[in-house]
């Protein structure tokens, strides 16, 4: 049975729990409890603070774990990253104060700077030769520049929002995130083949999202026309209807790309056109 750690409480957590359930795993509800079983595949779910999870993975206390790529960056524990998971985007950036005339980076030289990733910055201040002060702070680092604990912070940026309520502005972004899928370098033999298949779900799952199924029905002449403009994943389904001279056209679109698609479609003479949710898309 494998073992997978997943962000205790947050949007992580809700995120990483609907992709276990979109991937046939239901887990028993446990808002109290480190550990919950699951049905649907052989896994027990581990519940950790994110900071947490890159150590357990590393340690061989869980199997795998789903948590972000700056934890993975800040605590640089021995772990694999076997896939992104196309979920939880921010970025972690240098902001400083809005009044302040921000020059560029040479600014932050002598300057204090208050992180909750003092790894990722020193590391980045390094490479671009700059010499400052990086105070670690766990909590709201928001707040330090008001309360003259630092000059500037680097910190997650998702909206901004949160910037702008502490009259700060971002200046640099350094480090861009998501959810990824990592795995124990102590990974068992035995255990190896379930993490296969659990990547395959998963896989089919991320693949599919933002894409939408297409099915329309176009006059004969006009599929070569419309297959290029649709390539699908493979090629189009084509399949011919019973009246003459028209045929029904299957792709597979970018929901991004969706209505400028189906605009050039329609002027194609393309009608009766149906879009389809997809769940999975297993290549």
């Amino acid at each position: 049975m494998l073992k997978i750690a997943i962000q205790a409480k947050g949007r992580l957590n809700e995120d990483s729990m609907a992709l276990l359930a979109d991937a046939g795993i239901q887990v028993a509800p446990s808002k109290r409890k480190l550990v919950a079983q699951a049905s649907g595949f052989p896994i027990q779910v581990l519940y950790l603070r994110d900071d947490d999870i890159p150590q357990a993975v590393a340690m061989g206390v869980a199997d795998v774990g789903i948590v972000g790529l700056n934890e993975i960056a800040e605590k640089d524990e021995d772990v694999t990253v076997v896939r992104k998971l196309g979920f939880g985007a921010c970025r972690i950036s240098l902001a400083v104060p809005r009044d302040v005339d921000y020059t560029g980076l040479e600014w932050f030289n002598g300057k204090r700077v208050a992180t909750s990733y003092p790894h990722i910055l020193e590391e980045y201040f390094r490479e671009h030769q700059i010499v400052a002060d990086i105070h670690e702070v766990k909590g709201s680092v928001e707040i330090a520049p008001a309360v003259d604990l630092a000059d500037a912070i680097f910190d997650i940026v998702s909206s901004g929002s949160t910037l702008v309520q502490n009259s700060l502005k971002e200046v640099e972004q350094v480090f861009f995130s998501e959810a990824a899928l990592i795995a124990t370098n102590k990974l068992t033999l035995m255990k190896a083949p379930l993490v296969e298949k659990l990547v395959f779900r998963f896989e089919s799952i991320v693949n599919s999202r933002g894409m939408k199924y297409v099915l329309m029905n176009i006059p004969r002449e006009k599929v070569d026309e419309a297959a290029a403009l649709c390539p699908g994943m493979h090629s189009p389904t084509v399949l011919p209807l019973a009246e003459a001279g028209w045929a029904s056209l299957h792709v597979v679109v970018r929901e991004c790309e969706l209505w400028e698609k189906i605009e050039k479609l329609k002027e194609l003479g393309a009608e009766d056109i149906l879009v389809l949710s997809l769940e999975n898309m297993i290549k």
